[in-house]
């Protein structure tokens, strides 16, 4: 056989296992495709049953929590218009739902607020707030502060000083051992939700 019959069933032989990579390829993304299709709605649905879990931590007394889309729109812009010029750094509120009882009446607000001013980064934090300005419950959603330090800040004894109050802001807080960067930040989320919903008059005085 000559060499040039040799090249020819190489070059035969390369494009077929080249042709059956390339089906691979496609049916495994096909499959992919099929499989993502399938489970999206359910990892959505779990998404929104988890997000409501923590809602409900924070507010108890709440059967359901509804979007607003002008509470929605005013919070993308409170971190520059809000914040800032209250010294509040660094803060975003990510959503604020209305929390609603059985019959549909209000009965205050949750959110979710982001600092980047924590010892180790962003914390994160669930927050609920009655129609007086109550704190009914705070959850936090991300922390990575030092452990036996700012760790601490989700300990009870710690969250314990904030629920109940009846605030306009936080002044008096008792203080991490050894993490008051953290301390601040935690106290700085709380005092940005309370800002916002005075600011918007959603809190009755």
């Amino acid at each position: 056989m000559s060499n040039s019959d040799d090249n020819k069933k190489t070059q035969r032989s390369i494009f077929k296992d080249a042709m059956i990579l390339a089906i691979i390829t496609i049916v495994a993304g096909l499959a992919l495709s099929i499989v993502y299709k399938i489970t999206e709605p359910i990892i959505e649905q779990r998404a929104l049953e988890q997000k409501k879990e923590v809602y409900q931590e924070v507010f108890t007394d709440a059967t359901s929590f509804v979007t607003d889309e002008e509470l929605e729109s005013k919070a993308k812009t409170a971190g520059e218009d809000l914040f800032e010029p209250k010294g509040l750094d660094n803060i975003t509120i990510n959503e604020v739902l209305i929390a609603q009882d059985s019959s549909g009446e209000t009965l205050g607000h949750v959110m979710s607020v982001s600092t980047e001013e924590g010892f180790a980064g962003t914390i994160t934090i669930s927050l609920g707030y009655s129609l007086d300005g109550t704190i009914q419950g705070l959850e936090f959603l991300v922390i990575n502060e030092t452990v036996g330090y700012g760790q601490n800040a989700t300990k009870p004894e710690f969250k314990g000083q904030f629920l109940g109050k009846q605030v306009t802001e936080l002044v008096e807080v008792d203080a991490l051992t050894g993490a008051t960067i953290t301390t601040n930040a935690v106290t700085d989320v709380i005092n940005a939700g309370l800002l916002f919903l005075n600011e918007d008059a959603l809190v009755n005085d």
